[in-house]
């Protein structure tokens, strides 16, 4: 269920804070956040975020197709580990062997 129109979206006011002032001064650097299920507002186009994700912080780049996204959707918090065994491998094995032949051209 999404969050009312009355209240509008959300986003952390020391997070807010932080933007204004990076606005202000004109500073490039990445702002530092825990704040994951703030909203990304139109003011935040530009900025860099480094947001965490549960180990580290993640760099996030805000850019115009992002707004009305929250930012921890840009911070996934799982790793992916490919699907291993003898058939993986076997599959690997066989694409390093056989590098592609040009064909002749006459």
């Amino acid at each position: 269920m999404s969050r009312s129109l009355k209240k509008g979206p959300y986003t952390d006011e020391k997070l807010m804070k932080k933007v204004k002032k990076a606005l202000a001064t004109g500073d490039k650097k990445s702002i530092k956040t825990w704040a994951r299920a703030s909203t990304i507002t139109p003011e935040m186009v530009g900025l860099s975020f480094a947001v965490h994700n549960g180990r580290d912080f993640l760099n996030v780049y805000v850019d115009e197709n992002m707004v009305g996204h929250k930012l921890g959707e840009f911070s996934l918090t799982r790793k992916f580990v490919k699907h291993g065994g003898k058939m993986q491998k076997a599959q690997e094995k066989e694409e390093n062997a056989a590098p592609a032949v040009p064909a002749n051209n006459k």
